[in-house]
């Protein structure tokens, strides 16, 4: 569909919006509305195991209400309390107002029975305005924007309801509002799918990438090697010509702390769990003991070391110490022993079979955490070190094949989500005007749409 800009424009009085179509209307939120803007219950309330969903921020994501992520169930009586307050109707919209999520909204869809949390402001449009216009005008990258210009900060971001009711918000005639709607479902719906595609072939590039890494450390590049059975159940058969050694045996826990305040420790790198990435072992960022403001014990590894991350959930997390360095009290600093190199090591740690047994152990204890004894009497099968050598320059080839499609595919999606923005940006402010060409179609479909 071409898309054509409106005969003239005038100045809305408001910089994020800039000009819009000379015939739109520029107004405020809280006259768009059929009542006041108002949000849920603020006390908490007691939580069942079942009865009426009870949603809050985490639930509002993509302009959809994700019901798996609920904060639990209230009795019926107490939504018929809260109802006398708000009660959720179909075309709703929600727009989180406290929290990281600040801004995002969600539109009912249908009539499910829930309620909502304080965290949410509820928006219900008047019967003279298109919801769905209203809903992506809120999603534009306009009103994001000037919803981060008028939050304030107290233990975390938010924005008042009298606050949201004030902004800004335009308004084309009711036939364009319904035109414009029509078509961002239409194009939006499409990016979507373009979207999925792309993130179902992340989910298998990923699951390639741990099948390649488990079978290259525990069955070899040999397809005909001859095999034994290890005597661990996880493990399962390994080459014949493979050591099977407890980590006692073969790697070094370091053990004694330091103290990051003093010299020199304050001024070295420090390793945490939230620098690594999950499976990679792609170190994400880099910052000094001082930066982090760090207190407690840490670690002191050298250069070459396999970091480890101990604690759930971040246990599928490992990275080679890229210089002399700290690490976290979360983490363990390990070193391979009796034949077994780091970099063969690293990669062990990081498969499959690794990180599902020590999700396992970690259960197993109060703190959710493999502990040091656990890690001691885990076993590993490694091979002679020429074929380490191998299997470690076949795995760093293989995984940056792997990773460079996943960046690509990463990239596309980005690229993809950029696209649905810029293109509902541009719709419901007036810089395209793509009613015109589905005039004809939106004014059969009116009726039946409004009264969905």
């Amino acid at each position: 569909m071409s898309q054509h800009r409106y005969e003239s424009y005038k100045d809305s009085g408001n910089n994020w919006l800039g000009e819009v179509p000379r015939t739109w209307q520029v107004t405020r939120l809280k006259h768009v509305v059929s009542a006041p803007i108002t949000d849920g219950p603020h006390e908490t309330p007691e939580f069942l195991n079942e009865g009426v969903p009870f949603i809050s921020a985490e639930a509002v994501a993509s302009g959809e209400i994700n019901f798996d992520k609920i904060r639990g169930y209230i009795s019926p009586a107490y939504n018929a309390q809260c109802a006398k307050k708000y009660q959720p109707q179909l075309h709703d919209i929600y727009m989180v107002k406290s929290g990281a999520t600040t801004g995002v909204v969600a539109l009912v869809r249908d009539r499910t029975d829930f309620n909502i949390w304080s965290p949410l402001a509820a928006i219900r449009c008047a019967e003279s305005v298109h919801p769905f216009f209203v809903f992506y005008f809120l999603r534009s990258r306009n009103f994001q924007e000037a919803v981060s210009l008028n939050w304030s900060f107290g233990t975390q971001q938010n924005i008042g309801m009298n606050v949201i009711g004030n902004m800004a918000c335009i308004l084309p005639p009711f036939f364009e509002q319904v035109a414009i709607a029509t078509f961002l479902d239409h194009e939006t719906a499409k990016i979507d799918a373009l979207v999925a595609g792309q993130q179902r072939l992340i989910a298998l590039l990923k699951e390639k990438r741990q099948a390649v890494v488990s079978h290259a450390v525990t069955k070899g590049l040999d397809p005909d090697a001859q095999m034994k059975d290890s005597g661990v159940e996880w493990l399962r058969e390994v080459p014949a010509h493979w050591n099977v050694l407890r980590f006692q045996h073969c790697v070094s826990i370091s053990e004694g702390q330091v103290n990051p305040e003093i010299d020199p420790y304050a001024n070295m790198i420090l390793i945490a769990p939230n620098h690594v990435e999950s499976c990679t072992g792609r170190i994400l960022a880099l910052e000094t003991a001082t930066n982090q403001g760090a207190e407690s014990g840490k670690y002191l590894c050298n250069a070459g070391e396999v970091v480890y991350s101990k604690i759930r959930p971040a246990l599928r997390k490992a990275c080679i110490a890229p210089i002399d360095c700290l690490c976290s009290a979360d983490m363990y600093p390990l070193n391979g022993q009796s034949g077994l190199s780091n970099d063969f090591l690293y990669w062990f740690i990081l498969s499959e079979v690794f990180s599902c047994l020590a999700i396992l152990e970690s259960q197993r204890v109060a703190m959710p955490k493999i502990n040091r004894e656990s890690l001691k009497d885990v076993r590993i099968a490694f091979p002679p070190a020429l074929e380490q050598l191998e299997i470690v320059s076949y795995l760093r080839s293989e995984t940056l094949k792997l990773d460079n499609l996943m960046f690509e595919a990463e990239r596309a999606v980005e690229l993809l989500r950029e696209r649905r923005t810029a293109l509902i940006s541009a719709a419901v402010t007036g810089k395209i005007d793509v009613s015109s060409e589905q005039r004809e179609v939106v004014i059969g479909k009116m009726d039946t749409r409004v009264m969905a």
